[in-house]
């Protein structure tokens, strides 16, 4: 049972209806002495609490009330609501436990959209599979890893992605956060709509509202025609955002306001849309302490990690470094033509104990490298030690400038350039050979605006 706490008759009226007519139990509250009874009473699934009664403003009365229920209830969903809405409101009570934030007046599909997803969290209750028992009740096929970390991620993912929770992916670069976000795009109900990746690193300030929003003809100098904007294409779906500890001041406060209300503004045009989206972040950075420091937003943080699932080092997992050999090896096969291709258990043994900063793309890309430049088809322990630190330079390979030489922007330039010329234009065979996705060199071409002419794959 829902049970709404609001001092308005009109309001407690509209939202009993709604909750209703779609197939809820619901009972309502006018003051907190009746909410504390009606908790203590009955079995209460889901609260809506506003957060003033009488003529007060300040939001304290909403407060102390949830600081009494989670006395009596500590992981009942609490939503709280309310007409006077402050952004330290919002984050004073999400750290006393509330669950969700909504202004006044509301979006009925925004709120309902909120229910729901609380609702699954709170009665998904965690179960323990195998890997095998996971894949067969998921699609993580394109997810490497049987070390219990990983089992429990797994675990995770596979029960948030059927909610519309938000979710921040965290963990070093190379860890596959990507791989992440998209098994929880593809295990959810959205799964048959769009999948938008946006790398928020790679946008500048000037150009976020119109890559984000979208723009009309003439905002700007340069908008020579329409462009429809990230969220517009990711509507129904979900919306990645990549980097998102990247993001400058102003560029959050725009982010907040489409995260927290579901609207915002095309550039250029007065009318305002409505937008429905799962959205899924993912940073390597601490969030927490950038919010310490003040150079990330503590409400547009607390928007953004409903749950929050962090993706361990490959160091922290060195069981499965023989499984990721495997595969790596498996698809080289395939991409160079090369069926003899194996890693002697030396091999294998001499790769687990590497530190590895860059994680599986660090491996990846060792891997490859020593396949490319190796005419052996059986690899050992020593044919990844030279090629560790020997640039490639053979058969057409990339060469690597001297430090210095180049900017890290030039240098990713020219080794994308040399690996499509390398691959003929073929992406897919150019992407695994950088450790990328398709998507991810795909949004290298079009933010290095490099000209290719993609052949097939």
């Amino acid at each position: 049972m829902i049970l709404i706490i609001d001092d308005d008759i009109a309001v407690r009226a509209s939202l009993l209806l709604l909750f209703e007519n779609e197939g809820y139990k619901a009972t309502t509250a006018a003051s907190q002495q009746e909410a504390l009874a009606i908790i203590a009473k009955h079995d209460i699934s889901l609260i809506i609490l506003d957060l003033n009664f009488s003529i007060e403003t300040s939001g304290e009365e909403g407060m102390q009330l949830l600081q009494a229920i989670r006395q009596i209830n500590t992981s009942i969903p609490v939503i709280l609501i309310t007409g006077w809405a402050t952004i330290e409101l919002a984050v004073k009570g999400m750290k006393l436990g509330a669950n969700d934030f909504i202004n006044k007046p509301w979006s009925n599909e925004h709120l309902l959209q909120s229910v729901k997803t609380l609702l699954q969290l709170h009665e998904k209750k965690a179960s323990y599979h195998t890997r095998k028992q996971l894949n067969s009740l998921y699609n993580f096929q394109h997810i490497i890893g049987e070390e219990p970390a990983m089992i429990e991620l797994l675990e995770t993912v596979g029960r948030v992605a059927a909610t519309d929770a938000s979710v921040l992916i965290t963990g070093e670069s190379g860890t596959g956060k990507e791989l992440i976000a998209e098994a929880i795009h593809q295990n959810s109900f959205r799964s048959n709509r769009a999948f938008i990746k946006v790398n928020l690193g790679g946008i500048s300030t000037s150009l976020f509202e119109s890559e984000m929003f979208g723009h009309v003809r003439g905002a700007f100098t340069d908008a020579r025609t329409d462009r429809v904007g990230r969220f517009e294409m990711a509507n129904k779906g979900t919306i990645f955002l990549d980097e998102i500890g990247d993001l400058d001041a102003g560029s959050q406060v725009k982010l907040l306001r489409v995260l927290q209300d579901r609207t915002y503004e095309v550039l250029g045009s007065s009318r305002t849309k409505t937008v429905d989206v799962r959205v899924v972040c993912a940073t390597n950075k601490d969030l927490y302490e950038m919010v310490a420091k003040g150079t990330f937003r503590e409400d547009l943080l607390y928007r953004i990690n409903l749950i929050t699932v962090h993706l361990p080092a490959l160091r922290e997992r060195k069981k499965d470094i023989p499984l990721l050999v495997d595969f790596f090896v498996a698809t080289l096969k395939e991409i160079y033509n090369r069926p003899q291709l194996s890693v002697t258990r030396e091999g294998i043994k001499w790769l687990q104990q590497l530190f590895l900063a860059g994680n599986i793309r660090q491996l990846k890309n060792l891997v490859e490298r020593t396949v490319l430049v190796s005419r052996k088809d059986t690899l050992d322990a020593e044919d990844f030690r030279s090629k560790l630190t020997q640039p490639i330079g053979q058969k057409g390979n990339i060469q690597l400038p001297d430090v210095g030489a180049l900017t890290l922007e030039e240098t990713e330039v020219m080794i994308i350039k040399k690996a499509l010329e390398f691959h003929k234009n073929r992406i897919t065979k150019a992407a695994a050979s950088l450790g990328l996705t398709r998507s991810s060199l795909y949004r290298r071409l079009d933010k290095y605006n490099i000209p290719y002419d993609e052949a097939s794959d």
